[in-house]
Parts: C-alpha cells; sequence; structure tokens
C-alpha cells in the first residue's frame, strides 16, 4: 500500500474516531442534561425556611419585644420594598436577572476572560438565583462538590418559583451588616424608615452593602461606601435607568444622609419575666412545631398591658431594693377570663431569671383563709358567725399530739367574734377552729376547686397557710371570687400567627362555674372589711395601715409568715397578688419589708384604675343587706354605736337585735325587747369536738 493511501486510511480513521468520541460527548450531554432536569423536576421546590425575627405584641397590637435568635430579619413582600432599592441592586448584581434561567452565560465567559488577563479572580458571575440559593443551603467552603449543589439548588429555585418570588426571598435573606438580614432590618438600621419608603440616594447606599458588609457599610468606611455607592448609580445609568446630571446629584446627597446605626426599636427588654412566661406557654400551645419557633417570623399576640407593667415596675422599685437580697413578684389579671396584664418575678433579672410569679413555692399564709372561710359559707356558716379567740391546744390521738397556734403579737379577745370580723382581724383561732370542724379535707378539697395544684398536706396549720403555693396560682384563686365563681386559667398568649399571617393558635376562653355565686358575694364583701375600720377589735383590721390610700372599694386580704408577705386583691375589672420575701429561709424583720407587699399593691391598684369607673360587685337576686353590730353580729338599733352594712344568702340574715347596748340608757322597740335573748346559728347545736366555744 503506497504511503498516501496510508495517510488517507489513517485520516479517515482518525475522523471516524473523531466523530465516534464527539458523538458519545453529545450523548452522555444530552444524557447528563437529560438527568439533571429529571433530578430538578422529580426533586420538587427546596424546602426555603428562613429564620426570621418574632414580634411580641401587647393587648393594644403594639410591638412590646422581639425574638431573633442570631438573625434580626423582617420578612417584606416585594411589593412593600422601594422600586429604587430593586433597580439598584438588578443593575449592579445582575442585570440579565429577568432574562436568564439562573445562569448568566455571557456574565460567565466575560468574568473568565476578566480573570484570565488579570491572572486572578478580579469578576465575579453569580447571579442573584445563584447568591439566593448560596445563602439557603450552602456555606462558604470553595470545592466543586459546593459549586455542584449551588448549581442544582439554583435550577430547582427557577424552576418552581417565579422571578418575582426568588427577587423577594433574596432581598429579605441578604446580609447587610451589623447583624441585619433583609432589607427591611437594615432601612431600620441605617435609617430608620420601612423599606418602601427609600429614597434614591438610600437604596443606592444599601444596594452596595452585599458585596462586602464588612468594607461597604457606611458605618465601617464612609470612603468606601461612597465608592461603592458610585458604581451602583454608574450601573443605573449604563442600563439607561438613571441620567448622568442624575447620577451625579445623588451622590452628592451621599454626605448628607443621616446614618443612625440603630433600631428605633431597640431598648433593653421590656418585661422579661413576662416574656419568659410567654415563651413557655409558647412552647406548650405549639408543642410538635417547635421547629417553627426556632425559625421564627411569628408573631405572638399578648395579653401584656404596657401601662400596668410600667406601674407595677415603679412600684416595686420603690418599695424595694433591686441590689439587694429582698425579692418581690406581682401578678395582675382580669378576673373575668384569665388574662395575664402584667407580671414580674424578681427585682433584677440580669441578677436571676427565676421568675418567683410562676415558678416558687412560697407559703402563702392567710392569704388561704378567704378559701377555707368560702367552704364555710357552703357548710352554713354566715358572717355573723361566732367563735372564741383565745388561747387554745388542740389535742389529737388521745391527747399524744398537741397544736397550739398564736394570734399575731399574742393578741386575743379573750370572747367571741364574728367571721366577717375575724376574716379582718386575721384571727388565727377562729380559722384553725373553723377548719377543723369543717374537717381537714374540706380545705384541701377547696384549694383544688380554686385552681391550686401543689400538694397539700393534711394538718391543722394547713389553715394558717403553710403549704407552698405558687403566687401565680394563688392570685388566680381569687379570681373566682371577683368574677362569681367561674374558674379561669391565667393565660399569657390570645393568638399565634405564622410567616404568611396564617393563624396557628387561637385562645378558647374557658370559664367553669366551681362557686356558688351567692356564697362568692358574700365573701367579697367580707373581704371588704379588711379595709374597714368599723370591724377594729382587739386589733386592727390588717388593711389599715393602707386603706387611706384607697380611692374605690377593694376586697383583698394580706397574708404574713416569717418568711413570706403577700397582699392579694381585686376589684371588678382587676385583681393583683403581691409576694415580697427572700429566696432562701431568712427572716422578714425590717419594718419596711413588712408593708412592701401591702404599699405595692395599693399603689399598683390605685394607677392601674386611676382611669378606669368606679365599679360594684354584681350582686346575685338572692342577697340581702342589712346593717349589723359588727361586735356581736346581730342586727343594728339606734343604740349602737357601730353599725356595718353587710350581705347575707337571703334566709340567712340574723333575726335579733345586738343586746350588748340597751343597759346604755337606750330604749328597744316592743318588737325589740321580744329579741333580747342573744342567738345563734343552726349549725352550732353540731358537736364540738374541742371543748369551749
Amino acid at each position: 500500500m503506497s504511503p498516501s493511501r496510508l495517510r488517507r486510511r489513517k485520516l479517515l480513521a482518525y475522523k471516524r474516531s473523531l466523530i465516534l468520541f464527539g458523538s458519545l460527548i453529545a450523548t452522555f450531554g444530552v444524557i447528563g442534561f437529560v438527568t439533571v432536569l429529571l433530578i430538578v423536576k422529580l426533586a420538587g421546590p427546596p424546602a426555603i425556611s428562613v429564620p426570621q425575627t418574632t414580634q411580641y405584641l401587647a393587648d393594644d397590637l403594639s410591638t412590646f419585644t422581639e425574638s431573633h435568635g442570631a438573625e434580626r430579619r423582617y420578612w417584606v413582600p416585594l411589593s412593600e420594598i422601594s422600586p429604587y432599592l430593586i433597580q439598584s441592586t438588578l443593575a449592579v448584581e445582575d442585570r440579565n436577572f429577568y432574562h436568564h434561567n439562573g445562569f448568566d452565560t455571557k456574565r460567565i465567559i466575560g468574568a473568565i476572560v476578566s480573570d484570565t488577563i488579570a491572572m486572578a479572580k478580579v469578576q465575579g458571575a453569580s447571579t442573584i438565583t445563584q447568591q439566593y440559593a448560596k445563602n439557603l443551603f450552602l456555606d462558604s467552603e470553595k470545592t466543586w462538590s459546593r459549586k455542584a449543589k449551588e448549581a442544582l439548588y439554583t435550577l430547582r429555585i427557577e424552576d418552581h418559583f417565579s422571578k418575582d418570588e426568588i427577587l423577594e426571598g433574596y432581598l429579605n435573606t441578604i446580609y447587610y451588616g451589623h447583624g441585619m438580614y433583609g432589607i427591611q432590618a437594615a432601612s431600620h438600621y441605617y435609617f430608620h424608615k420601612d423599606a418602601k419608603d427609600l429614597s434614591l440616594a438610600e437604596a443606592s447606599l444599601l444596594a452596595g452593602i452585599p458585596k462586602g458588609p464588612g468594607i461597604y457599610s457606611p458605618l465601617v468606611s464612609k470612603k468606601n461606601a461612597k465608592e461603592r455607592q458610585a458604581i451602583v448609580l454608574n450601573s443605573l445609568k449604563e442600563t439607561s435607568q438613571l441620567s448622568a446630571e442624575q447620577a451625579k446629584e445623588t451622590l452628592a446627597l451621599a454626605d448628607r444622609l443621616p446614618i443612625y446605626g440603630s433600631l428605633i426599636t431597640e431598648k433593653k427588654q421590656e418585661a422579661p419575666y413576662f416574656l419568659d412566661a410567654v415563651n413557655h406557654e409558647l412552647r406548650h400551645v405549639l408543642k410538635g412545631n417547635e421547629e417553627l419557633i426556632r425559625q421564627g417570623g411569628l408573631k405572638v399576640y399578648t395579653t401584656f398591658n404596657s401601662k400596668q407593667q410600667a406601674i407595677a415596675e415603679e412600684a416595686i422599685a420603690k418599695h424595694v431594693q433591686p441590689e439587694g437580697d429582698f425579692q418581690a413578684a406581682l401578678i395582675a389579671m382580669n378576673p373575668h377570663n384569665g388574662m395575664v396584664k402584667a407580671l414580674i418575678g424578681g427585682t433584677n433579672y440580669e441578677h436571676s431569671s427565676f421568675n418567683r410569679a410562676t415558678q416558687a413555692l412560697r407559703q402563702p399564709g392567710s392569704t388561704i383563709k378567704p378559701l377555707l372561710y368560702y367552704t364555710a359559707l357552703e357548710k352554713g356558716f354566715t358572717p355573723s358567725t361566732t367563735l372564741r379567740s383565745e388561747v387554745t391546744t388542740f389535742s389529737f390521738e388521745g391527747g399524744k399530739e398537741k397544736y397550739t397556734p398564736h394570734n399575731f403579737n399574742n393578741r386575743y379577745a379573750n370572747e367571741s367574734i364574728t367571721l366577717a370580723q375575724a376574716l379582718a382581724v386575721s384571727d388565727n383561732i377562729f380559722a384553725v377552729k373553723t377548719h377543723l370542724f369543717l374537717g381537714e379535707d374540706e380545705l384541701v378539697k377547696a384549694v383544688k376547686r380554686f385552681g391550686l395544684t401543689t400538694p397539700m398536706t393534711k394538718v391543722p396549720s394547713l389553715a394558717l397557710g403553710t403549704s407552698g403555693v405558687k403566687p401565680l396560682e394563688m392570685t388566680n384563686a381569687y379570681n373566682l371570687f371577683a368574677n362569681g365563681g367561674k374558674k379561669v386559667k391565667p393565660y399569657f398568649i390570645t393568638k399565634v400567627t405564622g410567616r404568611d399571617g396564617e393563624v396557628l393558635y387561637q385562645k378558647k376562653l374557658e370559664r367553669t362555674a366551681v362557686l356558688k355565686q351567692a356564697d362568692a358575694y358574700v365573701m367579697t364583701q367580707m373581704l371588704t372589711g379588711v379595709f374597714d375600720k368599723k370591724l377594729n377589735g382587739y386589733a386592727s383590721v390588717t388593711g389599715a395601715s393602707i386603706a387611706p390610700k384607697l380611692s374605690r372599694p377593694y376586697a383583698g386580704k394580706s397574708g404574713s409568715t416569717e418568711y413570706d408577705s403577700w397582699m392579694i386583691g381585686y376589684t371588678p375589672q382587676l385583681t393583683t397578688g403581691v409576694w415580697t420575701g427572700y429566696d432562701r429561709s431568712q427572716k422578714i424583720e425590717t419594718k419596711q419589708d413588712k408593708i412592701a407587699a401591702k404599699e405595692i399593691w395599693a399603689s399598683f391598684m390605685e394607677q392601674s384604675l386611676e382611669d378606669e369607673p368606679v365599679k360594684e360587685f354584681k350582686q346575685p337576686k338572692n342577697i340581702v343587706a342589712v346593717e349589723i353590730d359588727p361586735e356581736s353580729g346581730l342586727l343594728a338599733h339606734g343604740a349602737c354605736p357601730v353599725k356595718r352594712l353587710t350581705y347575707y344568702k337571703k334566709g340567712t340574715e340574723p333575726k335579733q337585735y345586738c343586746h350588748n347596748h340597751i343597759n346604755k340608757g337606750n330604749d328597744l322597740s316592743p318588737s325589740d325587747e321580744k329579741n333580747k335573748e342573744k342567738s345563734h346559728d343552726p349549725w352550732y347545736k353540731r358537736v364540738w369536738p374541742f371543748g369551749k366555744l
């Protein structure tokens, strides 16, 4: 075979090999392309979940605090972003955004040429979609595998989302420096305005920052920021969206733009103890959806009243030093639905985040007595029921066990006093006698009816509040008196909405009638006696020190132990409980500390209700009111020096007149003469196991 023929044969074989190789490459290319498209289609849209700021709204729908996690971000729709910002971003970052499928081929080729000439990476070619994919799903690692993932995510985003959706997501996720993610957060941080209100000068400045927030932020370098802004404005000019004169004028404004570098709402966290309680409830109401909480973007509608919270903080600060060990807790609630309006769990959250209002177990002292006496009313007692107030030793187990309770300062009437007066002066002997007469099981059952969840020990001293309770639950127990006997559950959240405004949780009001309305009303009226000097006896009523400061009718009860001081009281509109004491076993010794709970309560109630109408407690139909001589508990007549209007269930009011004052030169009417003999309530005919009444 001639050399020329051999060369032709080799050339032909080479061409065939080349064609075969090219065909194989093309075939594999088509297969690969089809495979990628198939993967993109089958994989579906990527799950886009961007951490956002959760907002907590007060009862007037104002935002009182926020939760950001690691990123401060507020998502806004594209329609609420300034057109100047959109145009500036597209011009400098991705001019062909609306015309490519995720990759800008011309830009990629141009970048390769520029980098080759410069022998370094001098020009980027990433589109907005690629940057969005990287921000959402990838780290900053520069490897081929990361590039491949970025390409795949880019294709999936382009295939399943519209261009406007992609641009909206990008502008809400890019980093603008100083912890601000997304254009809304950046607008507020740099210019104290919403993204929709940005001017051309402001928008062009912000559009240049994402290229390098640590370099182009005006708070880092005004010179670099202005140079970068000039590039943005030049890009707008090149795309015929701005004239040279407009670009020059806008750049000249850069030096006069006010750059704040702060958020209008940025301040010390408001009501941190209240917020902790809200977050605890949030985890409960969204149980099983904890990822929603972690990702944020929620709107949590709370029961919080910023005015009442501020009043509470001021009242506590006035009477308790934040630097000391003496602590205070306050809970204010709407008695009709259980909404917690204000809450303080301690004097200094930074020193101790332990929430004493919701977590502490403290002895309630005499604040437990209204629960005991309500039970007694159901069993036949009335405000005029009398027992002797004197030193009494109770024996149990055939005399093997003895219990001798004492009154405050060891003072006693040493005679019979009425239930109304015993409550007002907080007589301990009366309480223990009532507790034992009813049976120790009755008070244990009663506290459960009133919503107290902590276990109670069946002992005589339970009537004096020796078993621990949570201040929130103890305060809520008084709501049952205030609202006429309906059990409500304390709550902090009314509604939770998701990122798109969908309702994730809606509170349903739960009210269950557990008390008899008439008995609840009688108890409320007896609790007003705590502030009424007409019920003074061997001791003053326990609310005497704060009574002059009160300008409307209140019902309430104080309580104290060696280690705890309480004041819980209410009007038809508001129930408030205050506890003061030490976290550890330290006695309350100073006079100022002993009266702090009452002073805080009085100050808070008066200021909170200052602009509210004075309301009376709703009186049931089967209630009658008669004037009583407080000393005897019988009907008052003209000779009685003190008369007090007292309320009874119809048919249980006294029928006899007071006889204590008839020998002082005063005559009774003939009808009164028939009733001179003192009588007692029917329950006295029962057997009393502890001797003298």
